[in-house]
């Protein structure tokens, strides 16, 4: 086991005896409990259906650390699910929600097309209502989102992904199209990128500093 992932498992458990938990926003719903790591072949399994390579980052933490479970805001997802109602499920590539995962993600840059969206003080409702399904169908494509998986939501349909192909590949964006918002990548303090493992140590630590309070 690499060294991250025991650091992460021995904070993990720091985080689990602690009576703060309140603190930590999302916290009582994972409680700092992960699930059990995956296989390797279940990764495998994974990869070879969707024809893609995971971040290598994010394969060692399913393979050492865990798959989903404690994590920013309400947890991390398991390996191909997504939360559904007040749960999770599984998701299905193309199902409308999930994108191809095997294209390459179509951004380098923030995104937020808001061309076509309608005037909410539309004095004709019929014409309003066509025309933003129209735009709906088209903002929330989910050809928006081609080679990203989701690994966890923050409520309200906000979400954050970590892309999986092409040029982004190996870092995490935002997901704010329910805000009118868009999609944006998580940039760290250093104006960088936010990879995953960085996305998941910057939530353990943050919480740390709780407990040290």
């Amino acid at each position: 086991m690499s060294p991250e992932s025991q650091a992460i498992l021995r904070d993990l458990e720091k985080l689990r005896t602690a009576d703060w938990m309140s603190y930590v926003f999302g916290s009582s719903e994972h409680r700092f409990t992960l699930n059990p790591p995956v296989s390797e072949a279940s990764v495998r399994e994974f990869e070879t259906k969707h024809a893609i390579q995971l971040p290598q980052d994010y394969r060692r933490f399913l393979l050492e650390v865990g798959n989903g479970g404690a994590g920013p805001y309400y947890g991390l997802f398991k390996l191909g699910e997504a939360d559904s109602g007040f749960g999770h499920s599984s998701w299905t590539e193309g199902d409308g929600f999930v994108g191809d995962l095997s294209e390459p993600f179509p951004h380098t840059e923030a995104w937020n097309d808001l061309n076509g969206k309608p005037d909410d003080e539309s004095e004709n409702e019929e014409i309003y209502e066509e025309q933003l399904t129209s735009f709906e169908e088209r903002y929330f494509a989910s050809a928006n989102i081609n080679g990203a998986i989701p690994i966890c939501h923050l409520g309200c349909a906000l979400r954050q992904w970590l892309i999986v192909t092409g040029p982004e590949a190996g870092n995490v964006w935002g997901d704010d199209r329910a805000d009118w918002k868009g999609l944006s990548p998580l940039i760290g303090e250093s104006g960088d990128r936010v990879t995953f493992y960085q996305w998941y140590r910057n939530w353990l630590d943050e919480a740390l500093q709780y407990r040290a309070l």
